[in-house]
């Protein structure tokens, strides 16, 4: 299961950025240069959320079955910094932006006027977009290194 859940995780990872890349294109094109917040754009801005959520919830189910937290948890010794990575890093940053995700879109789905949705919704996301690049463990990172991908 463990490893199942590992290889969603990291495939859902590409959803969440593609969603928001989008999500973060189409609403600076949309303040940038005058047009109407379309049934689209609010169906990226809420699928955008609702993958996060989805990515999230694999996430908790992937902590709650991580050897590597149990490890971090279970030591006296806590100074593996991968450890500390998955165990604290990881859940507090990626955490933050699902909480930064689903208040831009909330706010963004009550303002009034199209230029003040794509602003909002571009503002909140790009926050998270950051903070989520901040806590994956890339292949070049110096916490923890994983693939891009990791297969089935």
């Amino acid at each position: 299961m463990y490893s199942f859940l590992l290889s969603l995780h990291s495939v859902f990872r590409w959803l969440v950025v593609l969603s928001l890349f989008t999500a973060i294109i189409r609403s600076f094109t949309g303040f940038t240069s005058p047009r109407p917040f379309g049934r689209l754009d609010n169906a990226i801005r809420h699928w955008t959320a609702t993958i996060a959520h989805i990515q999230l919830m694999i996430g908790i189910l992937l902590y709650t079955q991580s050897p590597l937290v149990s490890y971090y948890f279970g030591t006296d010794e806590p100074d593996n910094p991968e450890a500390f990575f998955f165990s604290i890093l990881h859940l507090v940053l990626m955490s933050t932006a699902l909480v930064i995700i689903t208040i831009g879109s909330a706010k963004a789905k009550r303002k009034k006027g199209a230029y003040a949705k794509f602003k909002t919704l571009f503002l909140w996301f790009v926050i998270a977009l950051v903070l989520i690049f901040a806590a994956v463990p890339w292949p070049f990172s110096p916490l923890a290194q994983r693939p891009f991908l990791r297969s089935f």
